[in-house]
Protein backbone atom coordinates (compact mmCIF):
# COMPACT_ATOMS: atom_id res chain seq x y z
CA UNK A 1 0.00 0.00 0.00
CA UNK A 2 1.26 3.43 -0.95
CA UNK A 3 0.55 7.01 0.00
CA UNK A 4 -0.22 8.89 -3.20
CA UNK A 5 0.20 12.68 -2.90
CA UNK A 6 -2.00 15.23 -4.65
CA UNK A 7 -2.00 18.74 -6.05
CA UNK A 8 -5.52 20.11 -6.52
CA UNK A 9 -5.75 23.27 -8.63
CA UNK A 10 -8.63 25.76 -8.70
CA UNK A 11 -8.36 29.07 -10.55
CA UNK A 12 -4.62 28.51 -10.87
CA UNK A 13 -4.02 28.09 -7.13
CA UNK A 14 -3.21 25.05 -5.05
CA UNK A 15 -6.31 24.49 -2.92
CA UNK A 16 -8.12 21.89 -0.88
CA UNK A 17 -11.86 21.96 -1.56
CA UNK A 18 -14.87 20.19 -0.10
CA UNK A 19 -15.67 18.02 -3.11
CA UNK A 20 -19.44 17.98 -2.75
CA UNK A 21 -19.57 21.80 -2.93
CA UNK A 22 -18.13 22.12 -6.45
CA UNK A 23 -20.67 23.80 -8.73
CA UNK A 24 -20.72 25.15 -12.28
CA UNK A 25 -22.14 28.64 -12.61
CA UNK A 26 -24.16 27.47 -15.61
CA UNK A 27 -25.96 24.98 -13.36
CA UNK A 28 -27.38 27.63 -11.07
CA UNK A 29 -30.77 29.26 -11.48
CA UNK A 30 -31.26 32.96 -12.08
CA UNK A 31 -32.55 33.38 -8.53
CA UNK A 32 -29.19 32.32 -7.11
CA UNK A 33 -25.93 34.25 -7.00
CA UNK A 34 -24.10 34.53 -10.30
CA UNK A 35 -20.92 33.08 -8.83
CA UNK A 36 -20.94 29.95 -6.70
CA UNK A 37 -17.65 29.40 -4.88
CA UNK A 38 -16.87 25.96 -3.48
CA UNK A 39 -16.12 25.57 0.20
CA UNK A 40 -12.35 25.82 0.65
CA UNK A 41 -10.33 24.19 3.39
CA UNK A 42 -7.07 25.65 2.18
CA UNK A 43 -5.59 27.93 -0.46
CA UNK A 44 -2.03 29.07 -1.00
CA UNK A 45 0.04 31.21 -3.34
CA UNK A 46 2.83 28.66 -3.07
CA UNK A 47 3.43 27.37 -6.62
CA UNK A 48 2.19 23.92 -7.58
CA UNK A 49 5.72 23.12 -8.75
CA UNK A 50 6.98 23.46 -5.16
CA UNK A 51 4.69 20.66 -4.04
CA UNK A 52 5.81 18.53 -7.00
CA UNK A 53 9.45 19.03 -5.98
CA UNK A 54 8.56 18.02 -2.41
CA UNK A 55 7.00 14.78 -3.64
CA UNK A 56 10.00 14.07 -5.84
CA UNK A 57 12.35 14.67 -2.89
CA UNK A 58 10.43 12.11 -0.85
CA UNK A 59 10.31 9.62 -3.74
CA UNK A 60 6.52 9.50 -3.76
CA UNK A 61 5.21 8.13 -7.05
CA UNK A 62 1.77 7.82 -8.59
CA UNK A 63 0.37 11.04 -7.15
CA UNK A 64 -1.96 13.25 -9.13
CA UNK A 65 -2.55 16.80 -10.26
CA UNK A 66 -6.26 17.57 -10.62
CA UNK A 67 -7.48 20.63 -12.52
CA UNK A 68 -10.78 21.70 -10.98
CA UNK A 69 -12.19 23.78 -13.80
CA UNK A 70 -10.50 26.27 -16.17
CA UNK A 71 -7.48 28.45 -15.53
CA UNK A 72 -5.19 25.72 -14.26
CA UNK A 73 -3.15 24.61 -17.26
CA UNK A 74 -0.10 26.76 -16.57
CA UNK A 75 0.21 25.65 -12.95
CA UNK A 76 -0.39 22.02 -13.91
CA UNK A 77 2.30 22.05 -16.58
CA UNK A 78 4.74 23.65 -14.14
CA UNK A 79 4.10 20.86 -11.64
CA UNK A 80 4.59 18.16 -14.26
CA UNK A 81 7.81 19.80 -15.45
CA UNK A 82 9.10 19.89 -11.87
CA UNK A 83 8.57 16.14 -11.42
CA UNK A 84 8.57 14.49 -14.87
CA UNK A 85 6.86 11.08 -14.95
CA UNK A 86 6.17 11.34 -11.23
CA UNK A 87 2.60 12.64 -11.37
CA UNK A 88 -0.65 11.84 -13.13
CA UNK A 89 -2.92 14.57 -14.54
CA UNK A 90 -6.72 14.81 -14.48
CA UNK A 91 -9.41 17.37 -15.17
CA UNK A 92 -10.72 18.09 -18.65
CA UNK A 93 -8.71 15.30 -20.30
CA UNK A 94 -10.02 14.21 -23.71
CA UNK A 95 -8.74 12.25 -26.69
CA UNK A 96 -7.82 15.61 -28.24
CA UNK A 97 -5.43 16.73 -25.48
CA UNK A 98 -4.35 13.54 -23.68
CA UNK A 99 -1.11 13.14 -25.63
CA UNK A 100 -0.23 16.80 -25.00
CA UNK A 101 -0.38 16.18 -21.25
CA UNK A 102 1.74 13.06 -21.50
CA UNK A 103 4.28 15.03 -23.54
CA UNK A 104 4.21 17.68 -20.79
CA UNK A 105 5.54 15.12 -18.32
CA UNK A 106 2.54 13.28 -16.89
CA UNK A 107 3.02 9.58 -16.25
CA UNK A 108 -0.70 8.92 -16.83
CA UNK A 109 -3.85 10.79 -17.80
CA UNK A 110 -6.91 10.50 -15.55
CA UNK A 111 -10.28 10.48 -17.29
CA UNK A 112 -13.95 10.39 -16.33
CA UNK A 113 -16.33 12.83 -17.98
CA UNK A 114 -14.98 12.40 -21.52
CA UNK A 115 -15.91 8.71 -21.66
CA UNK A 116 -19.46 9.17 -20.36
CA UNK A 117 -22.47 10.19 -22.41
CA UNK A 118 -26.03 10.39 -21.13
CA UNK A 119 -25.04 8.58 -17.96
CA UNK A 120 -23.45 5.64 -19.75
CA UNK A 121 -19.91 4.67 -20.71
CA UNK A 122 -19.20 5.59 -24.32
CA UNK A 123 -16.99 2.66 -25.28
CA UNK A 124 -16.09 4.19 -28.65
CA UNK A 125 -14.56 7.17 -26.85
CA UNK A 126 -12.87 4.93 -24.31
CA UNK A 127 -11.34 2.71 -26.98
CA UNK A 128 -10.21 5.75 -28.95
CA UNK A 129 -8.48 7.10 -25.86
CA UNK A 130 -6.77 3.76 -25.25
CA UNK A 131 -5.57 3.71 -28.86
CA UNK A 132 -3.98 7.15 -28.39
CA UNK A 133 -2.30 6.85 -24.99
CA UNK A 134 -2.22 3.10 -24.36
CA UNK A 135 -3.87 1.16 -21.54
CA UNK A 136 -0.69 1.43 -19.48
CA UNK A 137 -0.95 5.24 -19.28
CA UNK A 138 -4.66 5.59 -18.60
CA UNK A 139 -6.32 5.96 -15.19
CA UNK A 140 -10.10 5.82 -14.99
CA UNK A 141 -11.58 8.06 -12.32
CA UNK A 142 -14.54 6.27 -10.77
CA UNK A 143 -15.19 8.88 -8.08
CA UNK A 144 -18.61 8.21 -6.68
CA UNK A 145 -21.42 9.04 -4.29
CA UNK A 146 -24.72 7.56 -3.21
CA UNK A 147 -28.03 8.89 -4.45
CA UNK A 148 -29.44 11.45 -1.97
CA UNK A 149 -32.67 9.46 -1.63
CA UNK A 150 -30.83 6.18 -1.02
CA UNK A 151 -28.16 6.78 1.65
CA UNK A 152 -27.55 3.06 2.13
CA UNK A 153 -27.63 2.15 -1.55
CA UNK A 154 -24.86 1.60 -4.09
CA UNK A 155 -22.25 4.16 -5.05
CA UNK A 156 -22.62 5.64 -8.53
CA UNK A 157 -19.88 7.24 -10.61
CA UNK A 158 -20.25 11.03 -10.82
CA UNK A 159 -18.80 13.24 -13.55
CA UNK A 160 -18.38 16.93 -14.42
CA UNK A 161 -16.62 17.94 -11.21
CA UNK A 162 -18.71 15.38 -9.31
CA UNK A 163 -22.01 17.11 -10.07
CA UNK A 164 -23.68 14.68 -12.48
CA UNK A 165 -24.71 11.18 -11.55
CA UNK A 166 -24.17 8.44 -14.09
CA UNK A 167 -26.03 5.13 -14.23
CA UNK A 168 -22.81 3.23 -13.51
CA UNK A 169 -22.55 1.65 -10.05
CA UNK A 170 -19.15 1.02 -8.51
CA UNK A 171 -19.26 -2.73 -7.96
CA UNK A 172 -17.42 -5.92 -8.85
CA UNK A 173 -18.89 -6.09 -12.37
CA UNK A 174 -17.93 -2.52 -13.22
CA UNK A 175 -14.40 -2.88 -11.86
CA UNK A 176 -13.80 -6.13 -13.73
CA UNK A 177 -15.18 -4.78 -17.00
CA UNK A 178 -13.31 -1.47 -17.01
CA UNK A 179 -9.99 -2.86 -15.78
CA UNK A 180 -9.23 -4.18 -19.27
CA UNK A 181 -9.04 -0.59 -20.54
CA UNK A 182 -6.82 1.06 -17.93
CA UNK A 183 -3.74 0.77 -15.76
CA UNK A 184 -5.37 2.00 -12.54
CA UNK A 185 -8.52 3.36 -10.93
CA UNK A 186 -8.81 6.54 -8.89
CA UNK A 187 -11.82 6.73 -6.57
CA UNK A 188 -12.81 9.75 -4.49
CA UNK A 189 -15.51 9.19 -1.92
CA UNK A 190 -17.20 12.46 -2.87
CA UNK A 191 -19.48 12.83 0.15
CA UNK A 192 -16.53 12.83 2.57
CA UNK A 193 -13.92 14.40 0.28
CA UNK A 194 -12.31 17.35 2.06
CA UNK A 195 -14.37 16.91 5.24
CA UNK A 196 -11.87 15.04 7.43
CA UNK A 197 -14.73 13.03 8.88
CA UNK A 198 -13.44 9.50 8.40
CA UNK A 199 -13.24 7.18 5.41
CA UNK A 200 -16.04 5.36 3.59
CA UNK A 201 -15.18 1.95 4.99
CA UNK A 202 -17.58 -0.03 2.81
CA UNK A 203 -16.18 1.59 -0.34
CA UNK A 204 -12.57 0.82 0.64
CA UNK A 205 -13.57 -2.78 1.42
CA UNK A 206 -15.26 -3.12 -1.98
CA UNK A 207 -12.22 -1.74 -3.83
CA UNK A 208 -9.85 -4.02 -1.95
CA UNK A 209 -11.94 -7.09 -2.67
CA UNK A 210 -12.79 -6.51 -6.32
CA UNK A 211 -10.37 -4.21 -8.17
CA UNK A 212 -8.17 -6.26 -10.54
CA UNK A 213 -5.81 -3.31 -11.09
CA UNK A 214 -4.12 -0.85 -8.71
CA UNK A 215 -6.65 1.51 -7.14
CA UNK A 216 -6.29 4.68 -5.11
CA UNK A 217 -8.91 5.84 -2.63
CA UNK A 218 -9.32 9.44 -1.48
CA UNK A 219 -11.77 10.98 0.95
CA UNK A 220 -12.23 11.69 4.65
CA UNK A 221 -8.85 10.68 6.05
CA UNK A 222 -8.12 12.58 9.27
CA UNK A 223 -5.56 10.51 11.19
CA UNK A 224 -3.01 7.75 11.09
CA UNK A 225 -5.73 5.47 12.45
CA UNK A 226 -7.69 6.08 9.25
CA UNK A 227 -4.59 5.19 7.24
CA UNK A 228 -4.26 1.94 9.17
CA UNK A 229 -7.96 1.28 8.58
CA UNK A 230 -7.55 1.64 4.80
CA UNK A 231 -4.57 -0.71 4.96
CA UNK A 232 -6.62 -3.34 6.82
CA UNK A 233 -9.92 -3.00 4.93
CA UNK A 234 -8.20 -2.84 1.56
CA UNK A 235 -5.98 -5.81 2.43
CA UNK A 236 -2.94 -3.75 1.44
CA UNK A 237 -4.21 -3.40 -2.13
CA UNK A 238 -5.82 0.06 -1.91
CA UNK A 239 -3.48 3.04 -2.11
CA UNK A 240 -4.40 6.24 -0.34
CA UNK A 241 -4.48 9.94 -1.14
CA UNK A 242 -4.67 12.48 1.68
CA UNK A 243 -5.33 16.17 1.10
CA UNK A 244 -7.00 18.52 3.58
CA UNK A 245 -5.84 16.62 6.66
CA UNK A 246 -2.13 17.21 5.92
CA UNK A 247 -0.34 20.05 7.67
CA UNK A 248 1.08 21.24 4.32
CA UNK A 249 -2.56 21.87 3.32
CA UNK A 250 -3.63 23.42 6.61
CA UNK A 251 -4.55 20.25 8.49
CA UNK A 252 -3.28 18.55 11.65
CA UNK A 253 -1.76 15.38 10.18
CA UNK A 254 1.97 15.86 9.70
CA UNK A 255 3.09 15.30 6.12
CA UNK A 256 6.45 13.99 7.33
CA UNK A 257 4.70 11.41 9.52
CA UNK A 258 2.63 10.22 6.57
CA UNK A 259 5.76 9.87 4.44
CA UNK A 260 7.42 7.89 7.26
CA UNK A 261 4.31 5.65 7.49
CA UNK A 262 4.43 5.12 3.71
CA UNK A 263 8.11 4.19 3.79
CA UNK A 264 7.53 1.75 6.63
CA UNK A 265 4.77 0.02 4.65
CA UNK A 266 6.96 -0.23 1.56
CA UNK A 267 10.26 -1.20 3.17
CA UNK A 268 11.99 -4.09 1.46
Amino acid sequence: MKFRPCIDLHNGQVKQIVGSTLKDISDTTSEKAETVMPAENFATDRPAADFAKLYERDQLTGGHVIKLGPGNDEAAKAALAAYPQGLQIGGGITDANAKEWLDAGASHVIVTSHVFQNGQINYDRLEQLVSIVGKERLVLDLSCRRQPNDPDGPYFVVTDRWQKYTDLPVNETTLQKLAVYCDEFLVHGVEVEGKRCGILQDLVLLLGQHSPVPVTYAGGVRSEEDMDRVLALGNGKVDLTIGSALDCFGGDLKYDDVVAWHKKQNAD
